[in-house]
């Protein structure tokens, strides 16, 4: 550990490959890996985490936008590159010029395309997104043949691939099996206006772990590249976890440790009142790094392997925990705030559940005064 970090993030490289490598076994043969990379790579460094998977056999990447883009291609020029999401009337020539592959959802923005491919004497690879059931991006269902049809008359256009998101893939199968009944009456009926779509994906992390059917020849893993296994209503196989490996850990220090009397008032608007005489520790973390203080009555972190719960509201720079029962804890030592210590763990799903929110909230929340520690490989 350095001595010189007051909240950082320890981020493993190595478990990151492992878990690539068995989402490639789960996924099977002739089917590539689109890793999801939005948002900094979940928070855990866009580039460092790029450089990994472009070594562990990643196939393509999927980003939010231009900027993501570029850092990607700053890393390494042979990987493919997907805008998951919409492209604004401005980026269009820069996604063309930069390669990049561009999602579509109406014909608008397919003749968009087309007009700008051909002042630029280049050839638009586009992803139609065909809206199933979520009601965010694509063309809704009904609609999908008529546009795909459309844009591949369209000059300087290359329909690539054709896909869609799952909405509830961890809660809700009968809902899920709807939104795979649509999207495949969609790709079974491409040979009947004569229009071949060499990529064809649906499945994110969900819904490899649930829908064997949704793979076909491309899946675009998220969650599970890093670590963590979406949870929903639905019934997980036990030896999933098993294999997944966590890639984030997150830590902080104790600052300080005093004792405070009965009935002390603790933290802000005294929300936590001592019952008894009580030994606290302040740690070097607060939402200002992105630990919410939303749910604090309901967390705890680690000390010297034991669960130390959190007392009052969790402030800007700093936690208030109660310590009373460890021996001799002293400025300096190390808590845990997601990840392993001793015999204890604690999750990002822990973390989650206490706030009432997700893990990607939790791991993309995570500011970037935190600085990323990298092991277990050679980062960017």
């Amino acid at each position: 550990m350095n001595h010189s970090y007051r909240c950082w993030a320890e981020i493993d490289l190595e478990a990151l490959r492992s878990n690539l490598a068995w989402i490639r076994h789960r996924a099977g043969r002739g089917v590539q890996i689109m890793t999801v990379v939005k948002a900094d790579a979940y928070g855990h460094g866009l580039k460092q985490i790029c450089s990994s998977l472009m070594q562990g056999g990643t196939d393509w990447f999927g980003v939010a936008n231009l900027s993501e883009a570029a850092v990607v291609h700053g890393v390494g020029s042979g990987w493919p590159v997907l805008l998951l999401s919409s492209s604004l009337p401005e980026e269009v020539d820069e996604v063309i010029r930069s390669g990049i592959r561009a999602t579509v959802s109406s014909l608008a923005e397919a003749k968009a395309y087309s007009r700008a491919s051909v002042v630029l004497q280049r050839t638009s690879r586009i992803h139609i997104k065909i809206d199933t059931g979520m009601g965010r991006l694509g063309t809704v269902h009904g609609d999908a043949m008529k546009l795909i049809k459309a844009a591949s008359r369209l000059p300087g256009i290359e329909i690539e691939g054709v896909f869609t998101h799952f909405s509830s893939v961890e809660d809700d199968p009968d809902w899920t099996a709807i939104q795979l009944q649509r999207f495949e009456e969609i790709v079974g009926g491409l040979n009947s206006i004569g229009v071949a779509i060499p990529v064809v994906h649906a499945a994110n992390s969900g819904g490899l772990i649930h829908e064997s059917s949704a793979r076909y020849n491309l899946i675009r893993p998220g969650l599970l590249t890093y670590g963590v296994v979406p949870e929903g209503r639905r019934p997980l196989k036990p030896d999933i976890g098993k294999q997944i490996q966590p890639v984030l850990s997150w830590k902080c220090r104790v600052s300080l440790v005093k004792t405070l009397a009965k009935e002390s008032r603790i933290s802000y608007g005294g929300t936590f009142v001592a019952p008894r005489k009580i030994k606290v520790a302040i740690l070097t973390a607060g939402y200002g790094d992105g630990y919410s203080r939303v749910g604090s009555d309901r967390k705890v972190v680690l000390i010297r392997g034991q669960r130390c719960r959190v007392l009052g509201r969790i402030t800007m720079d700093q936690v208030i925990v109660d310590v009373s029962r460890l021996k001799g804890i002293s400025p300096g030592e190390e808590a845990v705030l997601i990840g392993r210590q001793g015999q204890q763990q604690i999750s990002v799903s822990d973390v989650a559940n206490w706030r009432g929110t997700i893990p990607w909230e939790v791991f993309t929340g995570i500011t970037c005064r935190v600085p990323r520690i990298y092991k277990g490989g050679t980062a960017a």
